[in-house]
């Protein structure tokens, strides 16, 4: 596979404490989205760790379908959530930690081949490999069909 470039814009207002501004992508997924700090919960929008933490569970979840069709399964269906935890320390905010939990329903898988792959996912995925915070997970078999 070739490398490949995607590009998301911003246009901010004011201040990082009283500013705000919107998100925008080529694709037309986020357009001129409001966006702002993110530590105050009352403003509407989106924010960069909010962001960040639905790149890492989509990213993830392709990577475990990935893992999983290498070890010769075929997930049904991958249910991720990634909490990003951010920190104000002496460099300013910091992503400080990740939490993934992950739900899936893959036939005739055993949950010991899950759990590997599960944990070759959360080592292979794109964007816990470019974060590379410490990721903690919850990996969870559903045998529901």
């Amino acid at each position: 596979m070739r490398p490949y470039s995607r590009k998301a814009s911003v246009l901010w207002l004011g201040s990082r404490q009283r500013g705000k501004g919107t998100v925008s992508t080529p694709s037309a997924a986020l357009r001129k989205a409001p966006y702002s700090a993110g530590s105050d919960g009352k403003r509407r929008g989106t924010s960069p760790a909010e962001l960040m933490a639905a790149a890492h569970a989509g990213s993830f979840s392709m990577t475990l379908a990935h893992e999983l069709g290498e070890a010769g399964f075929r997930p049904r269906q991958i249910d991720a959530t990634s909490t990003v935890t951010m920190e104000n320390n002496a460099a300013g905010w910091t992503l400080t930690q990740i939490h993934l939990d992950v739900v899936a329903t893959v036939p005739k898988v055993a949950e010991c081949d899950f759990v590997d792959a599960a944990l070759r996912a959360k080592a292979n995925c794109p964007v816990s490999r470019a974060l590379n915070p410490n990721i903690s997970m919850n990996a969870k078999l559903s045998r529901s069909l």
